[in-house]
């Protein structure tokens, strides 16, 4: 098959197209780059600075312009761990989320849901809002995908950040669960176009992105390819297991993190159906 010959016009178009890819890409060595804002943390370390003062800095589960994902097994608990770390979010943090703080400098949150319909939805959506004595929070846009096709979930989620909210500060973007914005979870070229999606996303918007994906049975490992390009490719990734020692909790692992990462934790559905942190004097 002949490739056609591009026109001047044609080749003087994709070089300007590079020039900008040029300018977003070229990193300045002698440039001060700070430190990408913490979105979502855990705890906090002191470290000492070049002229010996020691500085308190927050551990962070996730940071502006990275994203991190979720993995367990079915009904461990996703959910219940995704509304603690919004409620954190939504007001920096309440009775419930121990050492888990929320950075939302007055920014939006969106939550998209892939796998449950609306009246569910709205209960885990709820959630975060109850847990922070609130009666609404106008700022925080909640969505039920579950009907879209794989292509339709993206383009919409596209359509939220881009065009709908394009003027508006985006702080955290909720999407439980990734695995449905394709259809085949060990498709490598599906895999390579939802994570660059992500990434895209969380650079432009200078947002985090949470995320969850299933984990294999009799398997440290999430689910398929897509598993395994989230693991090279996310900020942190976080493991939730039953906790085998105390009944009822849910422990929290920072398996990997690009960062220093968080203690290990738990937390338990109370008695009024609503996650809540566990200290950490447990053996995990």
């Amino acid at each position: 098959m002949t490739q056609k010959t591009k026109t001047n016009e044609e080749k003087e178009a994709d070089r300007m197209v590079m020039q900008l890819l040029e300018q977003e890409a070229n990193v300045d060595i002698s440039e001060v780059i700070k430190y990408p804002p913490v979105s979502l943390s855990c705890g906090s370390y002191i470290d000492t600075d070049v002229e010996g003062n020691e500085i308190e800095y927050p551990i962070p589960i996730g940071t502006d312009g990275n994203f991190s994902f979720v993995q367990a097994f079915p009904k461990v608990g996703k959910s219940f761990f995704i509304s603690l770390l919004v409620s954190a979010y939504q007001s920096g943090g309440n009775k419930y989320t121990g050492t888990i703080k929320g950075h939302r400098r007055g920014r939006k949150i969106i939550h998209f849901d892939t796998e449950q319909g609306k009246f569910h939805c709205q209960k885990v959506f709820r959630r975060p809002v109850i847990m922070n004595d609130m009666q609404s929070d106008v700022n925080y846009h909640t969505y039920a995908l579950r009907p879209m096709t794989p292509t339709e979930r993206v383009e919409f989620i596209d359509y939220i950040l881009f065009d709908k909210f394009n003027d508006d500060k985006i702080g955290l973007v909720i999407i439980d669960g990734v695995a449905d914005l394709l259809n085949d979870v060990n498709s490598m070229t599906e895999t390579n176009s939802v994570v660059q999606k992500i990434m895209t996303w969380t650079a432009k918007k200078e947002c985090h992105i949470l995320t969850i994906i299933h984990q294999n049975f009799g398997s440290d490992k999430p689910t398929g390819n897509l598993g395994s390009a989230l693991e090279k490719k996310a900020e942190t990734q976080i493991k939730l297991e039953k906790n085998e020692i105390n009944k009822g909790w849910i422990s929290v692992e920072c398996k990997r993190s690009r960062n220093r990462s968080f203690d290990p934790f738990s937390f338990i559905v109370n008695d009024n159906i609503l996650p809540e942190f566990v200290n950490n004097d447990f053996e995990f």
